[in-house]
């Protein structure tokens, strides 16, 4: 379903970040665990932390413990707070599918790719903003969690039910 919500998508790619290299069954187990340590993933919070929260950070064993995806976060929070101020990171993400779901038309799973050439401009985009672990994949996983693209294939129900809630 699409995500309309500046703070939800920031989740979102937060989340997708750390899947880089996991199953992504590993980050839903620990999701609550996640916003435990992330203060609810307010990023307003999040952007004012230093070395001692990566540290505590580092020691629980709720969260994947990578430093560079912790240290990426806490900069990724200081980042979504000048978009958001900007434009709001809503609407920097948004504006790249004009503000509607694209709607895919795959025939199998195996025909959904693991990264488009928008999925790659985004993640460049987002780079030069200033955020990490953001590459073409991990992009590309977020856009379809955050309903920015439709991949269901046309036999699943939720392909046509996520089509009739484009705004």
């Amino acid at each position: 379903m699409p995500e309309y919500d500046s703070r939800a998508l920031w989740e979102k790619l937060v989340l997708d970040g750390f899947q880089a290299g996991l199953s992504w069954i590993t980050i839903l187990k620990k999701r609550d665990n996640f916003r435990a340590a992330f203060a609810s993933f307010n990023p307003n919070i999040i952007a004012a932390w230093g070395e001692e929260e990566v540290a505590r950070l580092l020691q629980d064993a709720g969260i994947i413990r990578h430093r560079g995806k912790i240290e990426a976060t806490i900069g990724n929070a200081r980042v979504w707070q000048k978009i958001e101020q900007r434009e709001g990171f809503d609407t920097f993400l948004w504006k790249y599918v004009d503000g509607s779901p694209l709607q895919n038309r795959w025939k199998t799973q195996a025909d959904v790719p693991a990264f488009t050439p928008l999925s790659t401009q985004i993640s460049k985009d987002l780079k030069k903003e200033g955020f990490r672990f953001c590459g073409p994949t991990i992009v590309y996983a977020f856009m379809q969690a955050v309903g920015l693209v439709n991949d269901h294939i046309i036999t699943c129900h939720r392909h046509s039910e996520v089509a009739k809630l484009i705004r």
